[in-house]
């Protein structure tokens, strides 16, 4: 029996103890928590919305329906990394899917449709196909954002609010006038206003950044995390902080540097007039959070775009992938540092600092197969003669190079591989990808964000690698990271040399993809379930992947900040070329 195997029998036998001493809920034993399904009041359909909020105003595209139909909230559900990597974490540990499909198909999940026993784990049970609309595989929509609220009243021995897990509470009584919940917002209206035809009430949770907590935030339910040392802490294993992050850093304190999550991922409309709505009678100029709802992810509407015509977002996805690429670009600057002369035949030595603008770390959100690294160049005229970073659009392969800096987390098993350490690959030297069962964190050198307070937090601290403080004692760690290339120059070389180092994301590496298909190939993963409108397609969810992976592509990095300099280049160590005839003639018999 292999290690991992053996690993994966160990945690099935902690989760059928779980399930067994858990009390009876309609969910899953990860699930229990937040409001449970069947609702009272169903989730309503995005295009229900459509209807008064969708359409572009005055050719400005703004409204909420419009921007949020091609982000990754939206299309949560039709995320082809995400079913490969479900399929994944089922045969790891059976059951867990449910845990996963509550915040990637939250309306299927309320209506019991992905929330065991009475839906499956894999997605099989989710109501219509995955290329069509209004359906399960909308993601996060409108309605089920819209009614999301703290409980101020909660079961015994639950919480007001949930900050990991996408353990929300949903609004599922009558509003008052109205034979529905309430649409919850960030809006009064009061007596003598234009009134939405709707019942709506106003929310500060939706003002606030708490509300993304409670998915951004992702906690492994059953494992605790073991150190550096082989120490089990005993805290629960965090696989995302993006929202603990943000809490560490500057931009969650009071003051001048203050900005909430939805001040960068919904940023205000600044056209005038701003309409949300068909109703001209209400403009919200500098007072309509636009619902782009983006990150980094630049690839997957690209790829839904092309695959999945009869959803009808071209355009919405387009929009979404200029957004994520225009963030990617706002939220790190990269600089150099280069001498002004070097002599032919030495040794070029020069620095590179990355700093990060963004409010959390960069990158952050799901470990596995996502990264940033930097790709540098030094070329002579227009001629490269050294590089680190390249990556082959051909392959998908970033080229091996003991200077390559890549910003990553690298999870992993603690001795899986009898070497009592946290192993990342097989014995074999394979990257795994197992996060259900991932206890451990080889690397995190991700760049922290400014003002960050986490470097001695066990869940959000930098892993093997080293952040100063800001100052001594502060508690403070910098906002960014410099490091040192040394370039050894051939003798004959041009009188300037030019050095460019440009910053790079990854949605998702060729390691992570490869992985995602062999383990459906390897442990014989059935055919696809979900249907779609051209039929049901014969082979895993893995290999659906890899092969939309090979179409679009391969998840192309996407540049996000550059910098270049030039030096000069010398001959002599004597100054020669500069004309320092006292040097010549002391040097020349």
């Amino acid at each position: 029996m292999s290690a991992l195997e053996n690993t994966r029998r160990v945690w099935i036998a902690v989760l059928l103890a779980m399930a067994v001493a858990l009390p009876v809920v309609l969910a899953g034993p990860f699930t229990g928590n937040g409001t449970q399904p069947p609702l009272d009041f169903q989730v309503l359909w995005p295009g229900i919305c459509s209807n008064c909020h969708a359409g572009y105003d005055n050719g400005h595209n703004i409204r909420p329906y419009t921007t949020w139909a091609g982000s990754m909230m939206a299309n949560a559900g039709r995320d082809p990394i995400f079913w490969a990597a479900l399929d994944v974490a089922n045969n790891d540990l059976p059951g867990i899917g449910e845990w996963c499909l509550r915040c990637h198909s939250p309306t299927g999940w309320l209506a019991g449709r992905a929330s065991l026993p009475t839906g499956s784990a894999d997605g099989c049970s989710l109501n219509g196909e995955i290329d069509g609309v209004d359906n399960d595989f909308e993601g996060l929509s409108c309605s089920f954002c819209h009614r999301m609220q703290p409980n101020l009243d909660p079961p015994p021995g639950q919480q007001s609010i949930y900050y990991e897990n996408g353990q929300y509470w949903i609004d599922d009584t009558s509003c008052s006038g109205g034979f529905e919940p309430c649409r919850h917002g960030p809006y009064d209206y009061d007596a003598g206003q234009a009134q939405p035809p709707h019942t709506c009430i106003h929310s500060q949770y939706h003002v606030d950044s708490d509300n993304c907590g409670n998915c951004h935030n992702v906690t492994n339910p059953i494992l605790t995390l073991i150190d550096e040392n082989g120490v089990n802490t005993g805290v629960p294993v965090p696989v995302e902080r993006t929202y603990m992050e943000w809490e560490q850093s500057i931009y969650s304190q009071p003051g001048p540097g203050f900005a909430t999550c939805q001040n960068c991922h919904m940023p205000d409309a600044t056209h005038d007039p701003a309409y949300p709505s068909v109703a001209v009678e209400i403009n919200r100029t500098g007072d309509l959070p636009i619902h782009e709802l983006v990150g980094g992810n630049a690839w997957v509407p690209q790829v839904l775009k092309g695959e999945y015509p009869n959803v009808g977002r071209a355009a919405e996805y387009d929009a979404t992938t200029a957004w994520a690429v225009e963030l990617l670009e706002a939220s790190a600057s990269v600089a150099l540092s280069v001498p002004d002369r070097v002599e032919a035949g030495s040794d070029l030595v020069f620095g590179v600092r990355v700093t990060n603008h963004s409010g959390h770390k960069l990158p952050t959100g799901y470990p596995e197969g996502r990264r940033m690294w930097l790709d540098v160049v030094v070329r002579d005229g227009t001629t490269p003669i050294w590089r680190s970073g390249a990556w082959d659009p051909a392959t998908g392969a970033l080229a091996p190079d003991p200077q390559l800096k890549v910003y990553e987390v690298k999870p992993g098993i603690w001795n899986l591989n009898g070497t009592n350490q946290c192993d990342t690959d097989d014995l074999d030297g394979n990257p795994l990808f197992h996060f259900v069962l991932n206890d451990c964190i080889a690397l995190d050198n991700r760049i922290p964000p400014e003002g960050f307070t986490g470097g001695d937090d066990i869940e959000t601290r930098p892993v093997n690698y080293t952040y100063p403080e800001t100052a001594p004692g502060s508690g403070v760690l910098v906002n960014f990271d410099d490091t040192a290339y040394t370039v050894p120059l051939p003798p004959t070389v041009g009188n300037e040399l030019s050095v460019e180092a440009s910053l790079r994301y990854q949605t998702a590496s060729d390691d992570y993809i490869l992985f995602l298909r062999d383990q459906a190939v390897d442990n014989g993963f059935p055919d696809d379930c979900i249907p779609r409108t051209t039929g049901l397609p014969d082979t895993s969810r893995g290999e659906i992947l890899h092969d939309m992976w090979t179409r679009y592509d391969r998840a192309p990095p996407v540049p996000m900040a550059v910098a270049s300099a030039t030096t000069e280049v010398t001959l002599f160590a004597d100054g020669f070329e500069s004309g320092d005839t006292t040097a010549w003639n002391a040097t020349t018999p």
